[in-house]
Order: C-alpha cells, then structure tokens, then sequence
C-alpha cells in the first residue's frame, strides 16, 4: 500500500510488516527501461498489465497525481475500483480491463476531463456508467462483459427496468400467488366432494332415505306439472 506523503518526499509502502520507500524504480515505458530515483511521483506513464497480479488495487497509486497513462489489464485484480480514482486529473488513459473488479465505477471518474481512454471490460462492475462527456463518448465495447448500464451501452438504464433485489421480490411474489391458487383450488375441491357425499352419501346407502328422497322429488314434479298445466 502506498501511504501520502509530502511532494518532497519519496513514496512509501508497506505490504504486511514489511516497510520501505521506494527510492529507486524501474519502469518499462514503450520498451525503453527508465530508472527513477526518489522522483517517482514523476512518472507519467506505468504499465503494469499481464503480470497475474492479484488483491485489490492499492488506494495510494492514486497519490501519482503526475501519471497519465496507467494500465492495469489482464491481471487478477479484484475489489472496487479506488473512489479517490478521480484525484488523477491528469489521466489521459486508464484501463483496467480483463481483471476481476466488482461493484460501481466510482462517480469521481468524471473528474478526469482530460481522459480520452478508459477501457473497464470483463470485470464484474455493476451499475450505472458515471455521467460524463468523455465516458459516454468512448467506445461500447470498452465497458462489455460486466453489469454495467447507461451510455455508450444500449441498455439506458431504464426506470422500469427492475433492480435485482426488486427482481427478488417480484419473484418471490410471483412464487406466493402461485402457493396461494393452489390452496385455494385444494381447498375449492375438498369442499365440493364434502358437499357432494353429505347429500350423496345417506342416499347411497340408506334405502328408507332413498326412498323418501325420491317421492319427495316425484311430488315436486306433480305439483310442478300441475301449475303448468293449461
């Protein structure tokens, strides 16, 4: 981890207990090895992709406020993206892509103005793309394989659209209907077949029942053809 310190000091780092200030660096830039000695603060340029890097992105690499071009691609970087992202004013180009990021771009990205390459694809970002003149300008492809939505992607963002916990819910709502018209036609047809044998069932099996039913509805018949007769 990088920690700030002033601008006439040498950086310093810390990984676990071991602790040091980077007072000599090697940087690869355009396949020229350049050596910086405690003037890494004036490195405008820092390549660090395709090297199986894996954590999270150190907070403090956003103190190189003099960096321009910074790669961080094809590697295994995981965690969020630095909210302090937008302190590097001066980032022309920034690409992070091809690692295992996750949550939201951070909204301070739309600080760096002079940005004119930004490529986040295939990581596992969620959310809407900071609103920006330079973001939305870049290219759709530079944002594909993750979660992301607004422009340059097609998908807007729209308000209807519904949130995966909202999706959740609906989902579990939709399951509840479902268990609740199940009982209530279990229950419709418990009811009838009750019905039914309660009326059915003592003429069925009780001749003397049987037998008075059926004169009760023969006498019914007489008197109703008796009313109808002209």
């Amino acid at each position: 981890m990088v920690s700030k310190r002033n601008s006439s000091d040498p950086i310093s780092y810390s990984f676990g207990h071991f602790k040091n200030s980077i007072e000599t660096t090697l940087v690869v830039i355009k396949g020229i090895l350049l050596e910086y000695s405690s003037t890494l603060r004036l490195v405008t340029s820092l390549d660090l992709s395709d090297n199986n890097l894996t954590g999270n992105i150190p907070v403090g690499i956003t103190d190189l406020l003099g960096l321009r071009s910074l790669n961080l691609s094809i590697n295994r970087l995981s965690g969020r993206i630095p909210r302090t992202i937008g302190n590097m004013v001066t980032l022309e180009s920034l690409d992070f892509s091809y690692n295992q990021l996750s949550g939201a771009i951070p909204e301070s990205i739309s600080n760096l103005t002079f940005l004119s390459y930004l490529n986040v694809a295939y990581n596992n970002l969620t959310g809407k793309i900071p609103t920006g003149t330079q973001l939305q300008s870049f290219n759709a492809s530079n944002f594909l394989g993750n979660n992301l939505c607004g422009p340059p992607l097609t998908d807007n963002c729209s308000i209807n659209a519904v949130q995966p916990d909202d999706a959740g819910n609906s989902e579990g709502s939709k399951g509840g209907l479902e268990v609740d018209w199940f009982w209530f036609y279990v229950s419709a047809a418990l009811g009838f077949v009750v019905a039914f044998w309660s009326i059915a069932g003592p003429l069925v099996f009780k001749k003397s029942w049987r037998d008075a039913y059926f004169k009760m509805l023969d006498s019914m018949g007489t008197k109703a053809r008796q009313c109808f007769r002209p």
